[in-house]
């Protein structure tokens, strides 16, 4: 099975849970080797803008991006979350590697809106450097940072960046794991399956919002293209990679 599992940054904030999650994908890797993993870091990136003083500003979940926001999200996504998850993997005996999008054009953006910065949708990904990597059992570990052929840098919606990955290199299964159950209803309870019709219906009727929002917007393109199954799953749960891959319906299931 190929897979691409995307990691929310808040999974990665502890210590503990870190480790719990690289002794989770060590277990995975040696049943499932065509495997990569995408990373977000708002929660660490937000607190990093606080110390030097900048405030965060977001516009319908993005992050304004200005220079100096720039210049953090190359240092905290690239570096201190991108590493840290990498140091950790390796400790478990994987052959880890961090890339970011913009290495070999993985992950190639255009301006969304002038008014928000540098940041950056993807519309072209190249995936050879995956199928290189994986082809000789490295695990790429991908932080959420794009770029364009002219040299540009992007900061990139995390959940947006692994939809257009997982698309491009064709995957049977996009896990996001993140800091929440599932998708929940109006009447805040988990819904196991959601047809985009429905996911639809949460976000016209503002239950899905910000987040949440973002990740309904990414499935539907996911499944639109060529994504065999996603799925939103709590990355706190125990042993939940092995218990998703060995069938339990976990989390939401999106189906088109």
């Amino acid at each position: 099975m190929k897979l691409l599992v995307k990691l929310g940054g808040t999974l990665l904030d502890n210590p503990d849970s870190r480790t719990s999650l690289s002794q989770q994908l060590a277990a995975l890797y040696k049943t499932n080797p065509i495997l990569t993993i995408v990373h977000g870091g708002g929660k660490q990136m937000t607190r990093f803008l606080e110390a030097q003083g900048v405030q965060s500003i977001f516009v319908e979940g993005l992050r304004v991006s200005s220079p100096e926001v720039m210049d953090a999200v190359l240092k905290v996504f690239a570096g201190s979350v991108n590493h840290g998850l990498v140091s950790t993997l390796v400790a478990q005996g994987l052959d880890a590697v961090g890339l970011t999008g913009i290495d070999c054009a993985l992950t190639e953006c255009e301006i969304v809106n002038p008014a928000l910065g540098q940041v950056g949708k993807p519309v072209r990904a190249n995936t050879r450097i995956l199928d290189t990597l994986t082809g000789d059992r490295f695990l790429p570990v991908i932080a959420c940072v794009g770029g364009d052929k002219q040299g540009g840098i992007y900061n990139v919606n995390a959940d947006q960046m692994a939809t257009s990955l997982a698309a491009a290199w064709k995957v049977d299964r996009l896990l996001f794991l993140t800091d929440v159950e599932g998708v929940r209803g109006a009447d805040g309870q988990r819904i196991p399956v959601l047809h985009q019709n429905e996911a639809n219906a949460l976000i016209e009727s503002g239950v899905a919002t910000g987040g949440m929002l973002a990740k309904l917007r990414a499935a539907e393109f996911a499944l639109q293209n060529g994504v065999g199954e996603v799925r939103i799953v709590d990355g706190a749960t125990p042993n939940v990679l092995e218990r998703v891959q060995g069938g339990e319906a976990l989390g939401t299931a999106f189906l088109l």
